[in-house]
């Protein structure tokens, strides 16, 4: 995977939920964004282009950089708010380096919407770490504030309310940047219990495709089920103690 598509057709935070765990796992897996293109209007969630990923690839708009700059990262995606992060200058998508001990860091957030937000909070380690005060509004943020480092993860900038807004035309106002990661005296970072959580996920899906009745025929079966059995295996060695 080059990317999940944390907005998109789907409850944001739900989704963002299961992003988390996959950053815990310890797979570095930028933010997407993307809608259906729908003809059926009678079916239609809302219109395309609704869920935007927005990429930092230059001054220049051309496919292949921008692609490139997709996968490494450099993106947040949004319903509508605009929001940005930044850990001593490094943005989303770049890695910062600590030797062990306790250190510290300088997070700048801006916040820019066309509808209020509720929340804006950094996200460490699928935990909020720190809630950021917004204008009167909630539409604007610009803010500044030291940030403990303790341990290897990774931080984000989320924004969102609980209630709908019609100018987005979603569910609810939403949006994320991709993750800054941080490394501690070396260590990767690797959550055995978010490991765990896929592993009881994957156990589920084998469970119900080996009760489901509508294979086209047993080869078929086999490789899913031999698919299935491949992820786990992964996800169990990520529980593993290091």
């Amino acid at each position: 995977m080059d990317y999940l598509e944390v907005g998109g057709f789907s409850d944001h935070l739900a989704t963002a939920e299961v992003w988390y765990r996959l950053l815990n796992a310890g797979f570095r897996l930028p933010a997407g964004a993307g809608t259906d293109a729908m003809a059926n209007f009678a079916s239609l969630h809302g219109p395309v282009g609704m869920n935007r990923v927005f990429v930092r690839s230059g001054l220049r708009l051309d496919y292949a950089p921008w692609l490139a700059a997709l996968k490494a990262g450099r993106s947040f995606v949004s319903n509508g708010p605009l929001v940005s992060l930044s850990l001593d200058g490094h943005e989303a998508g770049d890695e910062l380096r600590f030797p062990a001990g306790v250190h510290q860091v300088r997070a700048k957030v801006s916040l820019r919407s066309m509808v209020p937000v509720e929340r804006l909070e950094i996200i460490a380690n699928g935990v909020v770490l720190a809630p950021i005060p917004t204008s009167a509004d909630g539409t604007r943020a610009d803010v500044t504030i030291p940030l403990p480092i303790t341990r290897s993860g990774w931080f984000t900038l989320r924004a969102w309310s609980r209630q709908g807004n019609a100018a987005v035309l979603d569910i609810y106002p939403f949006a994320t940047t991709s993750p800054i990661y941080v490394i501690v005296a070396g260590q990767q970072l690797r959550s055995p219990e978010a490991a765990r959580w896929f592993v009881r996920w994957i156990e589920r899906l084998e469970q119900a495709a080996g009760l489901h009745s509508g294979w086209n025929d047993a080869t078929e079966k086999t490789e899913v089920l031999g698919r299935l059995a491949q992820a786990k295996e992964i996800f169990r060695r990520r529980g593993l103690p290091q």
